[in-house]
């Protein structure tokens, strides 16, 4: 569980709520999958693909959104490319940063030119924010536009703070907390190397996990939180530190602020397009400042800005930046891919074919 699940959850939940059918292919649907290397958490299926391809055919889409540039994304690219079907892509995170930060012998520039071609030859690419927009023309990405992310205003919420109690009764105040995968590419570091009064707390897990807590022996590492554990671990503190520069949101900043805490991050894209001008956190080159100037901020400040951050807008806009073919165009399409392919209609399709055709036949006896 991470922000861009998270992000893929929510929007699936919104679009099924509006009374769209979506069908979601992941690593977890069965596939045999491997760890990514130097993340196991991250798992892969590289050998899915003839799967996915008479899954696909057997749903019939009307649009296809690539989520991830994974062995399922090169999957669904390709047999897109193959079919001529057009579809979408998002691009969530600073790929080519993780892996220069795990493996510094390795050029951005291989990597840039890597996603660059995957996510060009499709439609739009679909990205976080306005300045990751400017940042991927300046790499020559094209047909980009910004999908922001949204908060569950119901599960992150300032009533959470201090109900029952305060999960923190036993640390010393102030409490700066950060959340997120414990790993190289988040620069937690930064975090925990401040000058700060009071406590730190690091809710997640993650590779470097185990280092982070031998090096810093008086920091609190919680494990991963979910639900209502992880909106009380965001209410009960009292400051968010999030000092990662390759993130491309930071979904994490939103969720802190649903519950009325503060932000203070570093003038880079995520943070430079949720908090200037808000009032509900800081960003500065000097995190240390920042973090300490958001102890003043009015807690009712953050939880008023997350307001504008709903699932139900994120994914009206997914929807509107989606690039589909409607039927017959579709129709026709998985008509003739199915025939080639000798792989029969799913039942979704198969009940509005039959629909169809008892509706047509009802006509014509009245």
């Amino acid at each position: 569980m991470n922000g861009v699940v998270r992000t893929l959850t929510k929007t699936v939940e919104e679009l099924r709520r509006a009374g769209h059918t979506v069908e979601v292919i992941a690593p977890s649907d069965g596939y045999w999958t491997m760890p990514l290397p130097t993340y196991p958490d991250i798992r892969l299926a590289p050998f899915a693909k003839p799967d996915v391809e008479k899954r696909i055919i057997r749903f019939g889409p009307e649009a296809i959104h690539i989520a991830t540039e994974g062995p399922l994304g090169q999957a669904a690219r390709s047999l897109c490319i193959k079919w001529g079907m057009p579809f979408t892509t998002s691009y969530h995170t600073k790929f080519p940063e993780y892996i220069k930060a795990r493996l510094p012998f390795v050029p951005l520039s291989a990597t840039y030119s890597f996603v660059r071609n995957f996510h060009n030859s499709g439609g739009r690419v679909m990205v976080t924010t306005p300045s990751m927009v400017e940042f991927l023309k300046d790499k020559d990405f094209k047909n980009l536009a910004p999908w922001a992310r949204g908060v569950d205003m119901e599960q992150f919420s300032p009533d959470k703070r201090f109900s029952p109690d305060d999960i923190y009764k036993d640390l010393p105040r102030p409490v700066f907390l950060n959340v997120g995968r414990v790993a190289v590419e988040k620069n937690i570091e930064a975090f925990l190397d401040l000058d700060l009064p009071g406590s730190k707390v690091v809710v997640g897990k993650g590779p470097q996990l185990e280092e982070l807590k031998k090096k810093y022996p008086d920091v609190v590492f919680t494990g991963a939180k979910f639900g209502e554990d992880l909106a009380r671990y965001y209410a009960d503190a009292d400051v968010m530190v999030f000092p990662s520069k390759t993130d491309t949101f930071g979904l994490v900043i939103i969720e802190a602020m649903a519950t009325g805490t503060p932000v203070a991050g570093y003038p880079v894209s995520g943070p430079i397009d949720i908090i200037p001008g808000s009032g509900a956190g800081i960003i500065s080159d000097d995190l240390r400042q920042a973090t300490l100037d958001c102890l003043e901020i009015d807690r009712a400040v953050p939880a008023a800005h997350a307001v504008n951050y709903n699932w139900e807008k994120v994914s009206a806009t997914f929807f509107d930046l989606l690039t589909p073919e409607y039927e017959p165009t579709a129709r026709k399409r998985w008509r003739r891919i199915r025939r080639v392919a000798k792989i029969a209609g799913s039942p979704y399709h198969l009940t509005k074919k039959l629909v169809r055709k008892t509706s047509r036949v009802l006509r014509g006896k009245a």
